[in-house]
């Protein structure tokens, strides 16, 4: 039989969900409740369940090549009105990552295939900011600048879309974030927005301003470092600490 042996994983991992947690399948079929919609990129190695720590059934996803929000999408579509409107999920997450390969290949040269035409999106906000970019002098860490200015971006296409407006005109609970997820670490990094309602939206400043604007992100990790020791810092010792863990 081909690929025997990913059979025989299913079977251990059934038998072992079973042996620790024998109702387990049972509440699996019964109904999917999830609280989360995750909006993440298709790389093998950022799954959503495995880097939130959560069962399967607590999160709704929907991935593609560098998470990019396209308003034809229809898949993408599909999955967010279902989300919102028949599981009443209260927090989207748009999640990039560090080192993602879409990412990198928009920030080159090369031009052909069909991803190309995917990618277009973060493409065109390279050329249009081409000097920023190019700046930063590190080609990993003029990537990583792209992985989460890219976020900020898709965060605002998904604040766009009808179904997400329309939830937040009737009230719904609703929340969008934009986080960037460290290969290196495994640790999770909000770069924003947080948006809750249509003033969020309406509020918020240009991705262009988002480009030209510093940022370092932190991990959970880097503000409970801070919040350990910042309530007895000076405002100078605070800023250096900053600046000392977002390298970390």
């Amino acid at each position: 039989m081909p690929l025997r042996d990913l059979f025989d994983r299913n079977v251990a991992w059934a038998e072992g969900k079973t042996r620790a947690d024998p109702d387990f399948f049972r509440r699996m079929a019964e109904q999917q409740s999830p609280h989360y919609l995750w909006i993440g990129c298709s790389d093998s190695r950022v799954t959503a369940n495995d880097v939130l720590g959560l069962d399967p059934g607590a999160v709704f996803v929907q991935r593609n090549i560098a998470n990019i929000v396209h308003t034809s999408d229809m898949n993408l579509l599909s999955v967010l009105e279902y989300g919102i409107a028949t599981l009443g999920v209260e927090h989207i997450i748009v999640c990039g990552h560090y080192g993602c390969g879409g990412v990198e290949r928009a920030l080159g040269s090369e031009r052909s295939a069909l991803v190309d035409h995917w990618l277009q999106p973060i493409v065109m906000l390279y050329r249009k900011h081409r000097a920023t970019f190019d700046a930063i002098e590190d080609p990993r860490a003029r990537a990583a600048r792209m992985c989460e200015v890219n976020v900020q971006m898709q965060v605002r296409r998904v604040a766009a879309i009808p179904s997400v407006e329309n939830a937040w005109a009737r009230g719904q609970t609703l929340h969008v974030h934009g986080w960037v997820y460290g290969m290196h670490d495994g640790l999770l990094r909000d770069v924003g927005p947080t948006l809750s309602n249509i003033a969020d939206r309406d509020a918020l400043p240009s991705i262009d301003d988002c480009v030209l604007a510093e940022s370092s992100p932190l991990s959970a990790l880097q503000i409970q470092a801070l919040e350990a020791f910042g309530a007895n810092s000076s405002d100078d010792r605070r800023n250096a600490d900053l600046l000392s863990l977002s390298r970390v």
